[in-house]
Order: C-alpha cells, then sequence, then structure tokens
C-alpha cells in the first residue's frame, strides 16, 4: 500500500491519520476474485475483452475456493480485539489488502465482485448523483431509484464469467437474492438464500454443500452483523466484542467441517471508527461549509459536494480552510489525479463529487439531508489505515 505523510491536526481527539491510498493492480479487494479464478486454473481468455486472471495476491492452487467477506471487519479492528478473536488473529498467513475508495460496502463490494476499481465500475460511494437522472441521488443499498442496476453498473462480475466453469454459489441472506446491489455488484451463479442469519448451523451446512457440489467450485459468502452492530454500538462496544467472538467461533467451525482440500479465505470490505458525539459538524450549520453547494451524497466520513452555481476549487478551498488538518479535501480532478478512483471511465466522471471531502481524524461531517445518519455511532468511508485496510486470512 501507498502511505503519504500528514501532518497531525492540533487539538483532535485523536491524531489525524496518514492517507492510505488503494493498492489497485496488486493488494487490494478488487484483485481478489480473480486471483482465485487464477488459482483455479482459470485464464479469462474468453474473448469477452476483459482482463485475463491473475493470481496478483499470490493465492494456494486449489479447484475449491470459500471467500468469506465480513462486512466491517478491519484489519485494526480484528488487530485490537484480537484477544476475542483467537483463532482468526493466530492464522498463520495472515495479510491484508486496502479497500477501494471510499471505504464503504457499496463501493467495496463492487470492486471485489467485478475485479475492478470504482473509477471502472461507477458504484462510486455509499451514495452518488447519477448525471441522467435530473441529479438525483442513488443509495445502492436501499436503490432507491427506479434505474435498472445492470444499467447502472454494466461490467460483468467475475461470479458470471467464471459459473460455466466453477459452481459458483452465494451464501447470503435470503432477502438480498434480487437487491438492486447484488443485481449491480453479484450477479451471477447460484444464490443460497439464509431465511435467519443468525442460524449458524445452517449457513455452515450451506458452504459445506456448496463447496463439494463438483470438482471445481466458489463459494461467496456475506456476513453483515458486525457492520451493523458497529454502526449502531460502535465497534468498541461489548456487543461488537460478543460477535466478534461469534464470527471467531463460526469460521473455525466451518473450516473444520470443509475438506483439507477446500481453500477458506477471510476477508472484509471496510474497518470502522467510532466517532463521539460531540466530533460531529453539521453542514447546514457552518455558512461557509454550506453556501454554494446543492448537492450532498455519501457519507459522514467521506461527503461528496456538487455545485451547480460555484467553482468547485472555490469550494474546496473554503472547506480546506474551515476544516484544517481534520480532513483531506479535494476536486474531483485531484482525487482522480491521486488515483483514488483508479482509471476513471467518462460515463463515471460526473458521478464523482465535484469536491471530496475525507475525513482524517475521529469527527464526522452530518448533514440534516440523511437524519437516519443521526444515530451511528461506527462509521467509515475515509482513507485513514483503520477504514482502508482489511485482513485476507488464507487457510
Amino acid at each position: 500500500m501507498s502511505i503519504a505523510s500528514s501532518p497531525s491536526a492540533p487539538g483532535c481527539s485523536v491524531p489525524a491519520a496518514e492517507l492510505i491510498r488503494p493498492a489497485y493492480g496488486g493488494g487490494c479487494l478488487s484483485e481478489l476474485l480473480g486471483s482465485v479464478a487464477a488459482a483455479q486454473g482459470l485464464t479469462g481468455d474468453n474473448d469477452d475483452g476483459l482482463v485475463r486472471y491473475e493470481n496478483r495476491l499470490g493465492l494456494p492452487e486449489a479447484d475449491r475456493y470459500v471467500v468469506w467477506l465480513v462486512d466491517g471487519l478491519g484489519w485494526h479492528n480484528l488487530r485490537t480485539e484480537a484477544a476475542g478473536a483467537p483463532w482468526l488473529a493466530g492464522l498463520p498467513d495472515a495479510r491484508t489488502v486496502t479497500a477501494p475508495v471510499p471505504s464503504t460496502t457499496t463501493t467495496s463490494l463492487t470492486s471485489f465482485g467485478t475485479g475492478t476499481p470504482p473509477g471502472v465500475h461507477g458504484m462510486v460511494g455509499y451514495s452518488f448523483r447519477l448525471p441522467g437522472a435530473k441529479g438525483a441521488v442513488l443509495n445502492p443499498l436501499t436503490w432507491n431509484l427506479p434505474h435498472n442496476p445492470r444499467m447502472v453498473q454494466p461490467t460483468p462480475t467475475v461470479l458470471e464469467r467464471i459459473q460455466d466453469e466453477v459452481g459458483v454459489t452465494t451464501v447470503s441472506l435470503a432477502r438480498f437474492v434480487d437487491s438492486g446491489l447484488t443485481q449491480a455488484a453479484l450477479r451471477g451463479g447460484r444464490f443460497h438464500g439464509l431465511v435467519d442469519e443468525a442460524d449458524e448451523d445452517a449457513r455452515l451446512e450451506a458452504m459445506v454443500t456448496a463447496a463439494t457440489s463438483s470438482t471445481r467450485t466458489l463459494v461467496y459468502a456475506y456476513e453483515r452483523r458486525l457492520d451493523m452492530i458497529g454502526h449502531s454500538r460502535g465497534w468498541q462496544s461489548r456487543d461488537w466484542r460478543e460477535q466478534l467472538a461469534t464470527l471467531d467461533r463460526s469460521v473455525r467451525a466451518v473450516r473444520q467441517a470443509l475438506p483439507d482440500e477446500v481453500t477458506l479465505i477471510v476477508t472484509g470490505d471496510h474497518g470502522m471508527v467510532d466517532v463521539p458525539s460531540d466530533r460531529r459538524t453539521v453542514i447546514e450549520a457552518v455558512p461557509d461549509l454550506a453556501a454554494g453547494i446543492d448537492c450532498v451524497a455519501g457519507e459522514p466520513r467521506f461527503r461528496q459536494l456538487w455545485s451547480d452555481r460555484e467553482d468547485p476549487v472555490w469550494i474546496a478551498r473554503r472547506w480546506a480552510d474551515v476544516l484544517g488538518d481534520s480532513a483531506w479535501v479535494r476536486t474531483r480532478d485531484e482525487a482522480i489525479d491521486d488515483g483514488w478512483f483508479g482509471p476513471v471511465a467518462d460515463q463515471v466522471r460526473a458521478r464523482i463529487g465535484d469536491v471530496l471531502v475525507a475525513i482524517r481524524d475521529d469527527s464526522a461531517l452530518m448533514t440534516r439531508t440523511a437524519p437516519h445518519e443521526q444515530g451511528m455511532v461506527g462509521m467509515h468511508g475515509s482513507l485513514t489505515e483503520a477504514e482502508m485496510v482489511v485482513p485476507l486470512l488464507v487457510t
């Protein structure tokens, strides 16, 4: 990963962090499924115009893989609470990869699913402005607009590219089977829906059955409870630690139930930072922040701003003056040039905010247009180590 040094912000309750750039092409979550496919002997040379599969993460050769993605499992979070997850923390082959930018579920899952950076697949945040929708803001988790997910994100997924050669199965909550995000980011293969995500036995049986259903298989399993508890109560809460312990026992049980020839990978889509109630700034309450802004999207630790009436360069300067060392403030062009989104396609460019604001410390930028965010304790989205670096545990 590439790390750029920056000074600490004076007066912050925690020091301002260094900026972690996404390691597209060599050490990012976007390389995981392509590396699995290559480790299974697939080349991707199927005349579809897409890149060949390369084992850029150096995964072991195997015909059967289970990839378990745990929402909200950051490397910093796991390392800090290692005592509560002794099996996961004790795995000898513990590595890390970066999330894409922003470090949020929508963007991470689509980069994971398609094997491409956000500048290619276009799912550039928790919420973002769709240029062809009269300025409407899409939230891919709720899919609040009538747009076809396969049109919003047309890049084929790795799962659908390999489904004719590999037995592909998704194991996830049943109600996600036809969600907009599933169609956009993770379409392909067979979907095994879990009625009760707390039924660990049902999950184990589904994963083991799918992994052994043919000579060459790939099982993608999704677990969201750690992230949900982190948002509502904080990752430093007792409830979060208890859920981490539950996850640790579940992963161990699945590993013991799987045949030895199945390779199991556990990873995350982002980490998490707890934001104290007194570290929150409401954008609309600060005149120098609210002036000239026509649209606020993203999330509290990674805001995307659009203005239809003011030069983004001046907005960025004003926000940088107000926020000081507590945030990285970039225009769209600056962020793209710095590699935040990888190569950016022309049709994706306008989905990225005119101005991007990424938080460096433990604060957050709230907006009255998103009242549901007020109750969150744990947050993510920015480019700090705590949010960007996720584990890659191979067993």
